[in-house]
């Protein structure tokens, strides 16, 4: 059958296209990935989890020394002294940091009452007792 030949060529010239397309697309992804990262892999590494008491220097389940909890404890009371009122997110962000990795030191600052917050859930707002 000359039809069953035609559909052949066809199903062929697709999967060529979709294999040459899907060639493409790993080279422009790979391309991005260099020029974000450098072409080692390594460095410019972009993101959160800052120097001091950030997941990114740990590994899963691993405690983070006292005197790395002891100095976020420390820069997260001067932040919310500084800048009264702000939400978790927000001062995260200004340390450099993940929530997440904000929640002990947090709590250890309420639990001594050198700070007070207002609202609940994400809406809670930090201030300096």
């Amino acid at each position: 059958m000359p039809n069953a030949d035609f559909n052949q060529q066809i199903r062929e010239a697709i999967e060529a296209f979709v294999e040459e397309l899907s060639a493409l697309v790993r080279t422009a992804a790979l391309q991005s990935v260099t020029e974000v990262f450098g072409s080692s892999g390594a460095g410019g590494r972009r993101g959160r989890g800052g120097a001091v008491g950030g997941s990114s220097r740990r590994a899963k389940g691993e405690k983070r020394s006292p005197q790395a909890l002891t100095q976020l404890v420390g820069r997260l009371h001067s932040e919310i002294k500084a800048k009264p009122g702000l939400r978790m997110e927000q001062i995260a962000n200004a340390l450099g940091s993940s929530t997440k990795d904000l929640a002990l030191p947090a709590k250890k600052l309420l639990a001594e009452k050198k700070i007070k917050t207002k609202g609940e859930r994400r809406a809670t707002k930090y201030f300096p007792a």
